[in-house]
């Protein structure tokens, strides 16, 4: 078998009672709001409905229990929302939990799995 293969994973962090707190599409939604300076402007960027986007942020800051986003309401220049430190940290440290995820899956996957798809025989036979 000469197929090239791939292992796929997604994290995500959920509360004790399952509840969704972070995952790839707040990522998405907290670079979006970061880079176009508004709520609004993200959830157009990203193609779904403000009350969507503004759900799943207030969501999140009520699990964690801490505000993830600074918003600033109407006046001149309208209104404007921007990452709170704490929210700066939490895409941080999601976006190194996903390399150090990938890097070890990918490690694992490729040093067990093609071992056993050079010889399959070999590696039924003994287990791995």
């Amino acid at each position: 078998m000469n197929a090239k293969l791939t292992v796929k994973s997604k994290i995500w962090i959920e509360d004790e009672k399952g509840g969704m707190v972070f995952g790839v599409g707040r990522l998405l939604i907290l670079s979006a709001v970061e880079e176009y300076g508004s709520i609004l402007a993200a959830a157009k960027a990203l193609g779904m409905s403000y009350r969507a986007v503004w759900g799943k942020i207030k969501a999140t800051e009520e699990r964690l229990g801490q505000p993830i986003l600074e918003k600033q309401t109407g006046g001149v220049r309208g209104g404007g929302s921007t990452l709170t430190p704490f929210g700066r940290v939490l895409v941080e440290r999601f976006r190194q939990l996903e390399d150090l995820a990938k890097t070890s899956t990918d490690t694992f996957f490729h040093g067990v799995f093609d071992a056993a798809m050079q010889s399959p025989h070999d590696a039924i036979t003994s287990g791995r």
